[in-house]
């Protein structure tokens, strides 16, 4: 059974992978900010497999 914290984490982590893609879209990525968002979503899953 799931936890609320680990549920907030999945759709945290949805959320991330979500944004990401849409920059990646973007005629012009913003490559700083797609460094970040792939560094919180690789936080959040490091959090998730080992919760």
């Amino acid at each position: 059974m799931h936890s609320a914290h680990h549920s907030a984490l999945e759709a945290k982590h949805a959320l991330l992978d979500h944004r990401i893609m849409n920059e990646m879209r973007r005629p012009l990525p913003d490559t700083v900010a797609l460094a970040a968002l792939k560094k919180m979503k690789l936080k959040v899953k490091e959090e998730l497999l080992s919760g």
